[in-house]
């Protein structure tokens, strides 16, 4: 039985010698050391062994399972270390290639314009007041004033959900959220987009921003708030900008007007960006409605206040030039990479 051992130790060595694969490597690991291996079944043949002998046999195989164990551990860490090897040469890195160019990526120019009104208010004393852009009726119409037979209620101009439920025409229902849930003094911006039911063409869009305003406080007048746009469009448009307001009217202030900055292309001088006038439409604004304050539990014999509400989408066109309102929704990297 020695003899079958040693002799099963060299097959076993000579095998392992010449493997090619891991797969084969373990073909042989169970050819001789698995439960129906051939150094198992030599094994089971020592219970016909004379006591004297079954010490030597049993020694003899255990330096063989030993062995054939070494051989088959040997045999894995040299085929992983060549496998590594093969891979990292496959893997290499040449240094001397010249690199990838990674390109940044860059604010969308709507969002500038966004992030500049925004400084531009909260350094005033404002604060961002966000709200939901599904809305209810009630919040985007009744709330403020808006008549039931009001134009802008039509399925024409707005997306209805169900009769209760449209997407928001405006930021306005912002307004009246936090007018609801907090008392006054409030000195609140509300940016966010907006939906209407328009066609797509060069000024409209189904999907805009706006921006809009709103201060109530103890005393606030339209001073306060021709003050405020004036520091606005002096610091968007340039220092030199002037404004001028023009009687308008709007359902939720009381007296509205729509406000003109003077054009920044020309200085007011009159050229073809302002079509010769020295003015240009930037926003429409007023005094809050008392309607509107009764609807918000406000009481308009104690406080007053002003709004306004300003298209993102318009200002960035008018400051930088753009004659395409489509131009920002495209993704076109032409058009995004020169802001």
């Amino acid at each position: 039985m020695e003899g079958k051992l040693r002799g099963l130790q060299e097959n076993a060595k000579e095998e392992i010698t010449s493997v090619d694969s891991m797969e084969n490597l373990e073909k042989i690991r169970v050819k001789y050391l698995g439960k129906k291996g051939e150094l198992t079944e030599v094994l089971r043949g020592m219970g016909s062994l004379s006591p004297e002998e079954r010490p030597k046999i049993g020694k003899v195989a255990n330096e063989v399972r030993e062995m054939v164990e070494s051989l088959l551990e040997e045999a894995k860490k040299a085929m992983k270390s060549k496998a590594l090897e093969q891979q990292l040469e496959k893997e290499a890195i040449d240094i001397t290639m010249p690199g990838k160019d990674v390109r940044l990526g860059k604010k969308h120019p709507l969002t500038q314009s966004m992030d500049e009104l925004k400084n531009i208010f909260i350094g005033m004393g404002f604060k961002v007041a966000e709200g939901p852009e599904v809305e209810t009726v009630y919040y985007n119409f009744d709330a403020l004033n808006a008549a039931a037979n009001h134009p802008s209620r039509d399925m024409s101009d707005t997306f209805y959900i169900n009769k209760d439920v449209i997407l928001r025409t405006q930021t306005s229902p912002v307004q009246v959220r936090v007018m609801e849930r907090v008392k006054p003094p409030i000195r609140i911006i509300s940016p966010g987009r907006c939906f209407r039911n328009d066609t797509p063409d060069a000024t409209h869009s189904p999907m805009f921003h706006q921006l809009e305003g709103l201060v109530i406080d103890k005393g606030i007048t339209l001073a306060d708030l021709k003050g405020t746009l004036e520091v606005f469009a002096k610091e968007f448009l340039g220092s030199h900008t002037e404004i001028k307001f023009r009687p308008h009217y709007f359902p939720f202030t009381e007296p509205s007007a729509e406000v003109d900055a003077s054009c920044f292309k020309c200085g007011g001088d009159g050229c073809s960006f302002c079509k010769g006038s020295g003015w240009i439409e930037l926003l429409g604004a007023g005094m809050v409605h008392p309607n509107v304050l009764r609807n918000c539990g406000i009481d308009p014999e104690i406080y007053s206040g002003f709004a306004f509400g300003m298209g993102i989408d318009r200002l960035t066109m008018l400051k930088y030039g753009i004659d395409d309102i489509r131009l920002f929704f495209e993704n076109d990297l032409r058009f995004l990479k020169q802001f």
